[in-house]
Formats: structure tokens, C-alpha cells, sequence
């Protein structure tokens, strides 16, 4: 299992949404073959907030649903330490409630399922998966969709089952 550090600093998040996250995040850890104890943060953070975090990090000037920092990511010149019996540390997942509620009005569907995808495509994010060329979209978009489909959070449902 993962161990999963939540952190709501919107003070919005129900108790609900947080075991929606949780159940979806160890769902996907479980397809993607995770190791157990490895950890995850999830902060849940205003518009304003993930506003300042993408201008200063990805120098964007406009707020974003989702932002993920991957711990495993090597920067150049960088080389990775691995401590024997320490946890594998993903890194960080950052989901805007205010974006969350804002694209599931905008594209029709539940909060929660706008929520699990968000948090699926963070997650997919800090494991090494990318879009920005069509190949690598296809494979994370497709593996969002295995995820979220076998948890019962498809496009067409507003609930899980």
C-alpha cells in the first residue's frame, strides 16, 4: 500500500473526497505495481495557491488543476541515492479544489470524478509518465482511463460503484 500524506489547505475537502483519493491512489499503486510503503503527498490547495506554485515553478501566470513534483526525477548532473531500507518517496501531488469543481461544471461530469482523474494523472505523473508528445500522451491517457474504468470512476458514471 501506499502511504498517502494528505494535507487540505482549502479547508473543503470532505472526509469523502479524501477516501474517494485514497481508494483510487492504492487502486492505481496496485495496477502499476508499486511497492508497499512507498509515499505520496497530496496537498489540496485554492486557485490562488496552485496560481503562484505554476508561475513560480513552470513560469505559467494563470492557475492549473494539477501540478506534480516527482522526487525521482533526476536533474542533470544529478545522481540518485537509494538508502537500504529507507521508503521510496514519489514525491508531490497538488490539486486545485477551486479548478477541480470549475472542470467538472465545465465538461459535464461529478466533483469526484473530476477529483480521481486529477489525482490519477498526478499520480501517473510523479511514477515517470508524460504528454507532451502524442505517443507518450496516448500510453498515460490510456492508462488514466484502465485506472479510472476499473475503479467504476469512468466518464459516464458520477459515482462509484
Amino acid at each position: 500500500m501506499l502511504n498517502i500524506d494528505f494535507l487540505d489547505e482549502t479547508g473543503k475537502v470532505t472526509d469523502k473526497d479524501l477516501e474517494l483519493v485514497e481508494g483510487l491512489l492504492q487502486h492505481a499503486a496496485k495496477i502499476e505495481q508499486v511497492e508497499d510503503g512507498t509515499e505520496l503527498s497530496v496537498t489540496f490547495v485554492t486557485n490562488e495557491a496552485i496560481h503562484e506554485i505554476n508561475k513560480e515553478y513552470r513560469h505559467k501566470d494563470a492557475p492549473t488543476d494539477v501540478i506534480s513534483f516527482a522526487l525521482e526525477e533526476l536533474g542533470e548532473g544529478e545522481t540518485a541515492i537509494i538508502a537500504e531500507g529507507m521508503p521510496r518517496i514519489l514525491g508531490d501531488v497538488i490539486i486545485s479544489i477551486d479548478r477541480t469543481r470549475e472542470q467538472a461544471e465545465e465538461f459535464g461530469h461529478s466533483f469526484e470524478r473530476e477529483l480521481g482523474f486529477l489525482a490519477v494523472h498526478g499520480l501517473l505523473h510523479v511514477l515517470g509518465y508524460d504528454h507532451m508528445v502524442p505517443e507518450d500522451e496516448k500510453i498515460m491517457f490510456g492508462k488514466q482511463d484502465e485506472i479510472l474504468e476499473s475503479y467504476g470512476l469512468s466518464r459516464d458514471t458520477n459515482e462509484r460503484h
